[in-house]
Formats: C-alpha cells, sequence, structure tokens
C-alpha cells in the first residue's frame, strides 16, 4: 500500500511541474545595439599613446552627441562592454557589460575605463581578439538589434589563426566588426617595418558583416576625433557610403 502511495505522489508531482525545457529563459534586456569596444594594446602601443586611446573613448563616450544618439535610438540605451587585446594570452576585460541610457550610467562606464590599471603585452592577435570577443555576446543579459565588434589597432595580425578566419566565423554569428586602424609610420620598439597600408589591411582582412566599415586614425593624436566619428555611426546605426568613412560627423 505504501509503495502504491508513492507512486500516486510521483504522478502528482509530475503533473504539476513542467519539464525543464519548458520553463522560461530569464527575461533579456531590449537594447538598440550590443558593443565590444575592443582596443589594442599590444607592445607597439606605448603608455603614452595608450593612455591616448583610453582617453579618446572617454572623451567620446562623455560627448554630448554620443549620449544623445544612445537615448535616440527606439529603446533609448545600448549595452557595451570595453576589452583590451594584445598577443593570444591577453584578452583583458576592463569593464563588464553595462546598459548604457543616461548621462549617469554612461559617466559611471567612462570613470571605470579611466580609471583601470594599464597593462600591455607583447605580439598583435586580431584573431584571438575577435574570438574572445564572440562569446561576450552569449551571456550578457542584453538583446540588440544589433551586435558589433569595434576593432582598434596599429598593426597588422601576427598571432594566433588567421584574422580572416575569425572575422569569418563571427559574421556567420551575425556579428558586425567595423575597425579603426590607427595609421603610423614609425617601426616597432622591437625594429619591425610599419605596415604599408593598414587601412587597406583592415578594411580586406579584418571588417566584415552588415554595415562594416572602418574610421582610419591618421596617428594617436587623430584617435579621439577617429573615435567619436565612428561611435556616432554605430550608435546611430547609419551606414557610411563603401567600406571607409572619412569626415561624415562633422565637428
Amino acid at each position: 500500500m505504501r509503495a502504491y502511495r508513492l507512486l500516486a505522489c510521483f504522478l502528482i508531482v509530475t503533473a504539476l511541474c513542467p519539464p525543464l525545457s519548458a520553463v522560461p529563459a530569464a527575461a533579456q534586456t531590449p537594447v538598440d545595439l550590443e558593443l565590444v569596444l575592443a582596443v589594442d594594446v599590444s607592445g607597439s602601443v606605448d603608455p603614452d599613446e595608450a593612455k591616448l586611446q583610453r582617453n579618446g573613448y572617454v572623451q567620446a563616450l562623455l560627448n554630448p552627441r554620443v549620449q544623445a544618439a544612445i537615448r535616440g535610438g527606439p529603446f533609448g540605451r545600448v549595452a557595451a562592454t570595453y576589452m583590451e587585446w594584445a598577443g593570444e594570452g591577453h584578452q583583458h576585460v576592463v569593464v563588464p557589460w553595462t546598459e548604457l541610457s543616461d548621462p549617469a550610467s554612461i559617466e559611471r562606464f567612462a570613470a571605470v575605463v579611466a580609471e583601470a590599471p594599464m597593462m600591455t603585452e607583447q605580439w598583435t592577435s586580431i584573431s584571438a581578439a575577435i574570438d574572445r570577443a564572440v562569446p561576450l555576446f552569449d551571456t550578457n543579459g542584453f538583446e540588440g538589434t544589433r551586435r558589433v565588434i569595434d576593432l582598434s589597432g596599429d598593426g597588422e595580425n601576427n598571432r594566433g589563426r588567421p584574422v580572416e578566419e575569425a572575422r569569418d566565423a563571427a559574421v556567420a554569428r551575425g556579428i558586425t566588426i567595423n575597425g579603426l586602424p590607427i595609421l603610423n609610420d614609425r617601426p616597432n620598439p622591437w625594429g619591425g617595418a610599419a605596415p604599408n597600408d593598414l587601412e587597406g589591411y583592415y578594411r580586406d582582412h579584418v571588417i566584415g558583416g552588415p554595415g562594416a566599415f572602418l574610421v582610419p586614425a591618421r596617428n594617436f593624436d587623430a584617435f579621439a576625433d577617429a573615435i567619436l566619428s565612428k561611435l556616432l555611426l554605430e550608435v546611430s546605426g547609419v551606414m557610411p557610403d563603401g567600406r571607409t568613412a572619412r569626415d561624415l560627423v562633422a565637428r
């Protein structure tokens, strides 16, 4: 008799409890854009240049036009994370995924970027940076109408798998990669020659996906203007004519 009671209880509980597959997943916050800011801190970027890059992102985020663009989308918010990268083994998430929707949230994000310790490593693995950025979208708690990796750097891929393979894998998942090549004619600290045509390299081998474009910076001093233009285009969803955006955002 006791066995029959236990079986009856089991059948009742089974009927009342839905299978795990039927339990709804946790709701994700809708945003206009999921954005990975992926910034080169390889050995060819000296401490002053690394600081110029950081300051460029901070100033762009604090710019009223960028903040207005963030609030101007259908949802009025974007999700962003800030990652610095170098060789195959160095991809450091400086600021985790954060909802940016009002001046206070944007300023907090910018402050963490500005105040985080600076780290650099040798080599330049654009492919490893892309491969690290892609899974960041999977469990970030946001659902964007667009997914973008904003990748800036001053050199070509010299470690890891071919960058085209990483790019194509990201694009196959619906992710767009935009580029900000920092054009630089000085040799790297180990005597290697500077890239002959970094803008062309980024255009042909790095960027990809719907609406992909690049905004070249003439040098590190011009980085702040370039990232401002690039963020305005990315946040607003504007697709420039062609694959290179030059002076499309009037200051």
